[in-house]
């Protein structure tokens, strides 16, 4: 060790006591190697004391008295004037503390590693495992309360959700064909279609409107169904509001204003989500329905959308009726009535 080999031939004198019950005698004291020896004046060693397991009884007060570790009764003075050799115990004692092992720094960078990992834990996988169990929990009628919040938060800007005597039983036909709980119909609010929690899909009433084929407005919403199937409507609300979200709703069983307007205003701005044609053509044909009216609606070169119809999966198929022509015309006023 570098550090011994500076003070090798460092001598000093001092006064020394193996016991409490024995007279102090002066001794020359010496550093070794790693080892503090105690002599007699004609040079015999009268004992060995490790350095590493030095201590001192008094820091800072002098003369300094040393001992060797777990025998206190065994003495060292050394007077104040012997600053090298006092200034070389302490150098010494600190190279050889930094040499050796320390299990106490192991044993907290384990631990520390072990909070990081719980901390991490928590960070990354419990708000998705308490949000995968919220989805798993909330009862239908509460999702269903949910989506109408969401929907009155619609309205405010878009108006009241199109309604008539007549044509309700046409739209509960419509939701019935697509396999849907609950079809809305908006002045405005959407720019196409969107799905809410509970099974409700809103449409734009340019969907009924603009078309003369039905089969486009069922194509919007098995658009939606294949979304919902997907991701869960309330899955989506949670993962964009946060992990409070899901704590509340858990806890209260209930969810704020803020946290509805926040998602609303999202969803109502933001383009649907794409979905992989395979995705939707599964949809379709579960529903046997048509996906190429669909297509053109959404692109009327059928550029973007050409898998969508080259796989129709009613391509040369006997079609049933998506509506009755007297329930669409009906549906088709619905905003007008």
């Amino acid at each position: 060790m570098t550090a011994l080999k500076k003070y090798q031939r460092i001598e000093a004198t001092g006064l020394w006591r193996p016991s409490p019950d024995e007279q102090r005698r002066e001794v020359v004291v010496s550093i070794g190697e790693a080892t503090l020896t105690i002599s007699d004046f004609n040079d015999r060693a009268l004992t060995h004391w490790s350095l590493a397991a030095l201590e001192r009884q008094n820091p800072g007060s002098f003369p300094a008295i040393f001992h060797p570790d777990g025998d206190p009764d065994e003495t060292l003075e050394l007077a104040e004037t012997e600053t090298t050799m006092l200034d070389a115990i302490d150098r010494l004692q600190r190279a050889i503390d930094r040499a050796r092992p320390h299990p106490g720094r192991l044993r907290w960078l384990s631990v520390g590693g072990v909070v990081a990992a719980v901390l991490a834990l928590l960070l990354f996988w419990l708000p998705a495992a308490l949000q995968g169990h919220v989805v798993s929990v909330v009862p239908q009628v509460k999702r269903q309360e949910i989506g109408q919040t969401i929907l009155h938060r619609i309205e405010r800007v878009s108006g009241r959700a199109c309604s008539s005597v007549d044509a309700q039983a046409s739209l509960d036909r419509l939701a019935k064909r697509t396999g849907v709980r609950q079809i809305i119909i908006l002045p405005a609010g959407v720019q196409d279609s969107l799905s809410l929690p509970g099974g409700t899909v809103v449409l734009n009433k340019s969907l009924v409107e603009d078309f003369e084929d039905p089969a486009v407005a069922a194509g919007y919403v098995i658009a939606e169904r294949a979304r919902m199937e997907q991701t869960d409507p309330l899955d989506d609300l949670l993962d964009r509001t946060g992990a409070s979200s899901a704590f509340r709703l858990l806890t209260t069983g209930g969810l704020t204003p803020a946290i509805i307007d926040s998602y609303t205003e999202q969803v109502v701005s933001e383009p649907r989500p794409s979905l992989l044609d395979d995705q939707l053509l599964a949809v379709f044909a579960q529903a046997a329905l048509p996906s190429t009216p669909y297509a053109y609606a959404r692109d009327i070169t059928g550029e973007t959308v050409l898998g969508l119809i080259e796989a129709d999966p009613m391509a040369g198929r006997t079609l049933e009726q998506v509506l009755p022509d007297r329930d669409w015309v009906r549906l088709q006023n619905i905003c007008g009535e």
